[in-house]
């Protein structure tokens, strides 16, 4: 299932502040565009904003709804924290290390959109812990 293309489709208030933040602000590419929807290609993926009055309740801290991209080398991700930065996007969670030392360690930054969706971006110091370390049960950490 290696060649397959992810798809995730998420509500928007506003296109136009949408199409700021992800494609000015963050370079993503653009792809088909209408008056209810954007689709971008977000690291090689197909990404949708959706036009929607019914956006999900709010929610305080980056769990449980967030998504992003896990970058393959660290300067990828660097580079990324650098446009943000040049862009004048604000931060939700500042760059940091999470579980430093271990083998599930990783360099991670959230931005939040002009809709309120959450967005991380990281790199993994050990790839096996994107889908391996199954032996370890540390997923994501509550307090955050």
């Amino acid at each position: 299932m290696n060649d397959n293309i992810f798809h995730l489709a998420f509500p928007a208030r506003d296109l136009a502040q949408t199409h700021r933040f992800y494609f000015e602000g963050l370079g993503f590419t653009a792809g088909r565009e209408s008056s209810a929807a954007l689709i971008m290609n977000m690291g090689g993926h197909q990404v949708v904003a959706q036009i929607s009055d019914n956006q999900p309740c709010e929610q305080h801290g980056i769990y449980p709804r967030h998504f992003g991209l896990i970058f393959n080398d660290r300067d990828g991700w660097q580079r990324l924290i650098d446009r943000v930065r040049r862009q004048g996007l604000e931060f939700y969670r500042e760059p940091m290390v999470r579980f430093p030392g271990q083998v599930l360690e990783h360099d991670t930054f959230f931005l939040q959109d002009p809709s309120g969706n959450l967005l991380e971006f990281k790199y993994y110091h050990h790839r096996s812990a994107i889908f391996g370390e199954t032996g370890i049960a540390s997923v994501g950490d509550r307090n955050r």
